[in-house]
């Protein structure tokens, strides 16, 4: 059950309330906003909640069972709260959000109603909607380990093991030319071989997108001198002169972990497992090998 304050509670039985809403938004980087659909700026647990966003929540859902509920929270975007180049950048996704129902007169009375997290956000001109994703949400998302071909670690990190501070895994870069939105051509990277930085992670560290970092489409060395497609725009333009650092992509195959990164003794998938061409297989009359023995590796 909710706790509701004893004084809060004597209010709302009083049928003359002074209640309003306020949300504190915790994004994944610590920075912490608050806001209230109140005319007015109020303080809850610490975070002052900013009046005169706009800011306003539908219907929530809520189910019995594990069932994922949900509303939808809206406002306006403002350069001094939340603005459409942090929503761009991706700074507010799965961030943390707490309702809480407030009395203004006295904004240390309130109780939490619900908690969850930002999922998908839409932009139209200066206005904004997100949807709040209740806690059972985490409940759909993958834990343990699966059985597949591939691997389930992410190339550098703690199950993997391999070290990308090796340079030979690591490049620095300058934006030479900008063929397209999100191709660019770059200088700094003539020593490495093509396609390896195919699925590798680029982070700025120079220009309007400094500190934003995004995965490598496909890496391209030639004659004309090389390219990187980037798997999404970046949200502020970028310039000529922009650096960069950007490491070597995995396909996450046995074979890539073994032949390029010499690191198959920490391959966390099952290269050996049946795939759905075995599992479909069936014998052809006329094929070599439909002698009545086992199908598949001797």
């Amino acid at each position: 059950m909710r706790a509701i304050p004893p004084a809060l509670q004597a209010k709302l039985d009083a049928g003359t309330t002074t209640l309003a809403r306020c949300w504190i938004v915790t994004r994944r980087d610590g920075v912490v906003l608050g806001f209230t659909e109140h005319d007015e700026d109020l303080v809850v647990d610490g975070v002052r909640c900013r009046a005169g966003t706009g800011f306003t929540a539908s219907e929530a859902q809520q189910q019995f069972g594990l069932a994922v509920g949900g509303s939808e929270v809206g406002g306006a975007l403002a350069s001094d709260s939340l603005n459409e180049d942090d929503l761009a950048a991706g700074r507010f996704d799965a961030a943390e959000v707490r309702l809480y129902l407030v009395d203004w007169s006295e904004p240390a009375l309130r109780v939490l109603l619900s908690s969850g997290v930002l999922g998908e956000v839409r932009r139209e001109g200066l206005h904004f909607t997100a949807e709040v994703r209740g806690l059972a949400h985490r409940l759909a998302e993958e834990s343990g380990r699966l059985y597949t071909a591939t691997c389930s670690a992410d190339l550098g990190d703690a199950r993997c093991k391999v070290d990308l501070t090796n340079p030979a895994y690591r490049g620095s870069g300058v934006v030479a030319g900008l063929p397209g939105g999100s191709l660019l051509v770059a200088d700094g990277l003539d020593g490495f071989a093509d396609g390896w930085f195919t699925s590798g992670r680029l982070t700025w560290t120079t220009g309007a997108n400094a500190g934003l970092a995004v995965e490598v489409k496909t890496h391209r060395a030639g004659a004309e001198g090389v390219t990187l497609a980037l798997w999404q725009a970046m949200p502020e333009p970028l310039a000529i002169g922009d650096a960069f650092v950007v490491t070597a992509g995995c396909d996450k195959r046995f074979a890539t972990c073994r032949d390029r990164f010499t690191n198959a003794v920490n391959f966390r998938g099952f290269p050996h497992i049946p795939g759905n061409d075995f599992v479909m297989q069936y014998a052809v009359s006329g094929e070599p090998g439909n002698d009545g023995s086992r199908l598949g590796r001797s």
